[in-house]
């Protein structure tokens, strides 16, 4: 995956490069409340499909100074994104010849890249990240949740069981599935179905399924599960899912725009809300007091998408796992 990363890495690179004074949101009419429909059982209904694909990413990257990004820097933004993309697809010049043993051979290019290419825009203002508060658009770690996430960002090629969780398809990567739900590089997608006493999110990478109880009582704190233990309730039209005891193997979820670290003692509580009849509003805050310094928020549009949703099957064909760990065996053989 090196040469999408290189691509991504390039495009971060033009936005941190453009700073800007005094950002202006994009002027907002005052549109009447929208009013949810209701499902044949009565609850608020935010069935669909949906997608977080945007280039607006979890933490704001460097040179933009605000949440809000006025529509001039966002369009240059959006171009040079264009730009790079457009570049990255270009065919493989065949004179070239194959690369030399030991060279990197690179990733997919771009073709098969799905991030979107505008920035997301909420309330009518175009956001720099997801991040809401703190106001630096930043994860607020402590000193020991930076330490954690440090040591969990380290992995080893000694077993199948110390390679990223993503790479080994348990989950989907870089907190995908959530909670939070985050974007990433590709399938973006996710069904919402629900049903009297709950509410299920497919998630389109690695066909995870988020079930949701809606009342009821907690699981044991000694059964820790993965995307953690979710209970919901409605407020109104919004649903508000708290979800506690995550699994201690997805405490670091990485994708090439964000590392994020969030511990099993971490409480995250997720607020949907549709806003209209294209668009959920997805709430999102993470609270633990050793790993952060203080509760943080993020806000995100979720976007009605054509359909259908094709199975993630991450293992058909996926070499990778076996060959990295060859290549482990390989290079202790030759010590």
């Amino acid at each position: 995956m090196r040469r999408c990363a290189f691509f991504v890495l390039l495009v971060l690179a033009d936005i941190s490069s453009l700073a800007f004074a005094q950002p202006g949101a994009v002027p907002a009419s005052s549109p009447s409340v929208y009013k949810a429909g209701r499902t044949a059982f009565g609850d608020p209904d935010l069935q669909g499909l949906w997608t977080n694909a945007s280039i607006t990413t979890l933490e704001r990257p460097a040179g933009l100074n605000s949440l809000v990004i006025n529509p001039q820097v966002a369009g240059q933004i959006e171009a040079r994104f264009a730009g790079r993309r457009e570049a990255d697809q270009r065919a493989t010049d065949p004179s070239l010849g194959a690369p030399a043993t030991g060279d990197d051979v690179r990733g997919y290019n771009s073709f098969w890249i799905d991030l979107g290419s505008r920035l997301a825009v909420i309330g009518g203002e175009i956001r720099s990240s997801w991040i809401v508060d703190p106001s630096s658009g930043k994860v607020p770690y402590s000193m020991q949740g930076r330490q954690a996430l440090r040591a969990a960002a380290q992995t080893s090629f000694d077993g199948p069981e110390t390679r990223p969780i993503g790479e080994r398809c348990i989950i989907g990567y870089g907190s995908t599935s959530g909670p939070p739900m985050l974007n990433v590089l590709y399938n973006n997608h996710y069904q919402i179905v629900q049903s009297p006493g709950h509410v299920v999110i497919v998630v389109e990478m690695n066909h995870d399924a988020r079930i949701i109880r809606l009342g009821g009582e907690r699981l044991p704190a000694t059964q820790s599960q993965w995307l953690g233990d979710s209970i919901g309730r409605f407020e109104g039209d919004t649903l508000v899912v708290e979800t506690t005891n995550l699994h201690p193997g997805q405490s670091f979820m990485a994708d090439v725009r964000h590392y994020l670290y969030v511990p099993p003692t971490a409480r995250i509580v997720e607020r949907f809300t549709r806003v209209a009849a294209d668009e959920i509003l997805y709430e999102f805050s993470v609270a633990d007091d050793r790993a952060y310094t203080q509760t943080w928020r993020g806000e995100m549009p979720l976007r009605a998408a054509k359909g259908p949703m094709f199975e993630y099957a991450c293992h058909e064909g996926n070499h990778s796992l076996t060959n990295s760990l060859k290549g482990a065996r390989h290079a202790e053989r030759s010590r």
